[in-house]
């Protein structure tokens, strides 16, 4: 690739990446969007690969190799959360903390169940599309052909 296309693939993986948390703490609604946040991620690093080629966006983004484990984990995340209130007695998907109750706030945010949700399926699909990506991304291996 041209010096120009690494130069610009690497000045958009930033503000991507900061694109990708703002849309993931306030999507549409209050609640965020995981999955387009998880989206976005996954085209920076899309990018990243077409620029710089499999090996150099590897040696560059270490975490690409842990993608699998991020993806496992924002899956347990979204079943934890989903499925944590029946430990209670409560409905699925029941929002913690409930009406009235107070909230833990980090600036703005409120920490409440579905952020958690929001969180594991951006872990989900950014892992399981990163996984992808570096698949698909690789070079067939060539095998070899036995004589019999």
């Amino acid at each position: 690739m041209t010096i120009l296309t690494e130069s610009v693939a690497r000045l958009l993986l930033a503000p991507s990446l900061m694109v990708a948390a703002a849309i993931l703490v306030k999507g549409y609604a209050d609640v965020g969007d995981g999955f387009s946040a998880a989206v976005i991620v996954s085209l920076a690093v899309a990018l990243q690969y077409l620029a710089l080629g499999s090996a150099r966006a590897e040696e560059e983004l270490p975490l690409l190799r842990h993608a699998p484990r991020v993806a496992i984990a924002g899956i347990l995340i979204a079943l934890a959360s989903g499925f944590f209130p029946l430990l209670f007695g409560r409905a699925i998907f029941s929002h913690e903390p409930g009406p009235g109750e107070s909230v833990v706030h980090i600036g703005r945010l409120e920490l409440i169940t579905p952020v958690a949700f929001d969180v594991g399926v951006f872990l989900l699909v950014a892992g399981a599309l990163i996984s992808l990506i570096h698949h698909l991304a690789q070079p067939p291996e060539e095998t070899e052909e036995e004589d019999g």
